[in-house]
């Protein structure tokens, strides 16, 4: 079977989009565990950390178009 240049790329993307999507999964799977096992005051200050920055990164590069 003869495999196209197009194919083997197509392929390529598919397999990062596919690792990409794995390590994300991982990740959500990660915190989970964390916030089962984290002290429920320490969970929720940690997620109000994680929110406010990114927040202010959210903020941040909406002006440094305009600066």
């Amino acid at each position: 079977m003869i495999e196209t240049v197009k194919a083997r790329a197509v392929t390529a993307q598919d397999e990062q989009r596919l690792e990409r999507s794995v390590a994300a999964t991982l990740r959500v799977i990660a915190a989970a565990h964390a916030e089962r096992t984290a002290p429920p005051i320490h969970a929720a200050r940690r997620r109000l950390g994680e929110v406010y920055g990114a927040t202010r990164l959210a903020r941040r590069l909406e002006r440094a178009p305009r600066a």
